[in-house]
């Protein structure tokens, strides 16, 4: 590639920063607004350029090695004569010394709103494109926003409205708004000098001025350059078809089976058996003998059979020494549960590195090491060491933590939500993250990817694979180490390094990933995405059994970048027919209190029908059993006389219209495709979240909290902004 002419000067001059002059020259090029000046060879020609220019001036020293003018004192602002700017430019000869090439002479640009642009190289996920509030705020205030370099528009346009100063572009104390083209024009044309000269490392606008009249000036700007690096050396893709192998073997040998109770031999083996496993096991073990009643080889050699999977168990000094009697007995995939590798330190790091190489000699592909293991509901494959076995479902589960993995998979079957398949990708040796999102792209029975991560490796694959899958699937991630106490806990954890957690989330913002805070908000999105159509957009309307419920929700739907529009005159007219005359004839709509089940099914099916919602909160219909079983025992206790038959008819008629509202609803879905999400009175022993509708295309889904309910809409919502942004509906 062609080097530009201004970065081929410099680099041959040794020099890794641009002048200042330089710098602007070449952002000038690229389409950013740089504020027009003229350079002076001494304090007198610096006066004469300030008369031709009209006052009042800026001056500044110019030096190839004078990157922070300011805190040398070689900036004057707002100089108003001739004799002024000589003045200041001789105190800055003094103070610059030899360092000093000469001065630049700039108008003074008007403005009070100064923002910043820029670009960086993250070590992850290379370079990175930036814009925020600027001047003296932008290290006090941290009000920025990224996009990873290449941006097209669409990655580009959003980005002045997601800063916090936000306000500051529009209209603002008799000042125009800002000149939004000017700014996209100015970080698309960053993202194109990175794409031309990968030599730039790093660039920082700082000013970018908004004038009064709305005009975008850069006012100031450095182009740093990169030193010359050695490209990292990332592991080769694993093919989609070989990650899936591991969930679907005919034939597994443990090797490492035990029969002590507490080690992982004894765990998996039984994990696998209890799980109904319908292809065979067999238990290795250098004592041969027996184990839980079933024979033992010695090694995998005695196995009569073809074996599709090796999952390993043994201490990590004698893991290598399996390979070549694995690939005499053709075993090409090792689930290795073994812990000790690079997850300990340097000399674990150095041990991995042994570990993959041996394999791949061998001709080997290995998930892990120190990995929880894995599971494949839909062939009842459990092969974990927590007995937990999740119902078949539509949602993948990549963890990178076992233990979140497992506490997870316990929530999802207490909850209902079916699982595709669940992963421990452990140290990802050999098959990474990127790896198994790829297979699970492909995969026809997965509709949504769940990921657990602290860390990645190879940042510009995640985000491609990620931006891909999430086109077709929804993708939802939720990021541990997000703290300082939490990096360090995450590259202990993992042994890897984790990234900017900034660039990190905008990379998934970009690529459409939905990113979630708290683990069980990684079970509520893929409930919701897995059993519901997506919405059209984010109107929602909220019909509630209790106003206070109603008030609150609406609430969260503002905190939450949800829409609550008004309920329009002609459903106003309808629901007047339905409901009393005293409701609230506003969205939400109170029922107040109305024991009528009717009327929850009439309103629920207009709701459904009307065209100025794109998703329905339905609050306190169901869940009522629990409430009302405390007031039968109540009712039995203090009324001798109370007949029993009569009190509980009223329990089986309540559970029998809460069965019928189910099926109303899912017809409902199934008719208009518009979600319907439920917030339930009181947990009960029944209460999961996702409840099946024996007959219907999409399933019921009703939380605990309005929380909850809110948290998981507003995430659909953001996922189908990102498929219409990429799709330009």
């Amino acid at each position: 590639m062609n080097q530009h002419p201004i970065i081929q000067r410099v680099l041959s001059a040794g020099r890794k920063a641009l002048t200042e002059s330089e710098s602007k020259a070449l952002l000038a090029e690229y389409g950013v607004p740089v504020v027009e000046e003229k350079i002076a060879d001494s304090p007198e020609k610096a006066g004469e350029l300030a008369e031709e220019t009209g006052f009042p001036v800026v001056l500044k020293g110019l030096g190839e090695s004078l990157t922070h003018k300011s805190e040398m004192g070689l900036v004057a602002v707002g100089l108003a004569d001739k004799d002024s700017v000589a003045a200041s430019a001789r105190d800055m000869k003094g103070r610059a010394g030899d360092a000093l090439e000469g001065f630049l002479v700039q108008p003074l640009v008007r403005g009070d709103r100064e923002f910043v642009a820029g670009l960086f190289t993250d070590p992850v996920f290379g370079p990175v494109v930036m814009f925020g509030l600027g001047g003296v705020f932008t290290e006090a205030l941290s009000d920025v926003v990224f996009r990873l370099a290449p941006c097209s528009e669409k990655d580009l346009e959003t980005m002045p409205d997601e800063i916090q100063a936000k306000k500051l572009l529009g209209d603002f104390r008799g000042q125009a708004a800002a000149d939004k083209q000017a700014i996209l024009n100015a970080l698309a044309g960053l993202s194109r000098l990175v794409q031309d000269n990968p030599q730039v490392a790093e660039v920082d606008i700082n000013p970018l001025k908004i004038g009064p009249d709305g005009a975008v000036t850069a006012v100031d700007a450095l182009v740093v350059l990169r030193e010359e690096q050695k490209e990292i050396a990332l592991p080769p893709a694993i093919a989609p078809r070989d990650v899936a192998r591991f969930f679907t073997p005919k034939s597994v040998a443990l090797v490492g089976a035990s029969g002590t109770v507490g080690k992982w031999g004894f765990s998996i083996a039984t994990c696998i058996l209890g799980g109904d496993f319908p292809g065979d096991l067999y238990l290795v073990n250098s004592k041969g003998g027996e184990i839980l009643g079933r024979k033992v080889y010695k090694s995998v050699s005695e196995i009569p059979g073809p074996v599709d999977m090796a999952c390993i168990t043994i201490p990590a000094a004698h893991v290598m020494g399996l390979f070549p009697e694995f690939q005499a007995k053709g075993i090409r995939y090792a689930l290795l549960i073994t812990s000790g590798f690079g997850e300990t330190g340097p000399e674990g790091k150095v041990l991995e590195k042994e570990l993959v190489a041996k394999a791949r000699e061998h001709d080997i592909i290995i998930l892990g090491p120190n990995t929880m293991g894995l599971n494949n509901p839909h062939n009842t494959f459990y092969c974990t060491g927590t007995h937990i076995r999740p119902e078949p479902g539509a949602t993948a589960f990549v963890s990178q933590s076992g233990n979140m993995g497992g506490q997870l998979m316990g929530f999802a079957l207490e909850q209902g939500i079916g699982l595709r398949a669940f992963c421990g990708s452990g140290n990802e040796a050999m098959i990474s993250i990127e790896d198994s999102m790829e297979a699970f792209e492909v995969d026809e029975l997965t509709r949504t990817v769940v990921l657990y991560l602290e860390s990645v490796k190879n940042g510009r694959r995640f985000y491609e694979s990620a931006r891909r899958l999430g086109k077709m699937k929804p993708v939802i991630v939720l990021k541990g180490g997000r703290t300082e106490a939490g990096g360090k806990a995450a590259a202990s954890h993992t042994g890897a390094m984790a990234s900017n957690v900034k660039v990190f989330d905008a990379a998934c913002k970009q690529a459409g990933v939905v990113s979630v805070e708290k683990p069980m908000d990684l079970l509520d999105l893929s409930a919701v995405f897995s059993a519901l159509p997506l919405p059209k957009g984010k109107r929602t309307a909220i019909m509630t059994l209790g106003g206070g419920w109603g008030v609150v929700t609406a609430d969260l739907c503002s905190r939450w970048n949800l829409d609550v529009p008004p309920l329009s005159d002609d459903l106003v007219k309808t629901i007047d027919k339905i409901l009393p005359p005293y409701w609230s004839r506003a969205n939400p709509i109170d029922l107040v209190g109305e024991n009528n089940p009717q009327l929850f099914f009439d309103v629920a099916q207009e709701l459904a029908h009307w065209d100025g919602c794109d998703a329905v909160l339905v609050l306190g219909i169901v869940g009522r059993k629990l409430a009302l079983k405390r007031w039968i025992n109540s009712a039995l206790k203090t009324d001798p006389n109370a007949d029993k038959k009569q009190l509980y008819a009223m329990h089986d008629l309540l559970s029998n219209m809460e069965d019928n509202f189910f099926l109303h609803l899912a017809k409902l879905m199934d008719e208009t495709h518009k979600p319907f999400i439920g917030v339930r009175m009181g947990r009960s022993e029944d209460s999961g979240t996702v409840i099946k509708v024996p007959g219907c295309k999409y399933e019921d889904v009703f939380f605990e909290t309005p929380e909850r309910a809110v948290k998981a809409l507003s995430g659909m919502c953001e996922y189908r902004a990102f498929l219409d942004r990429e799709t330009g509906d």
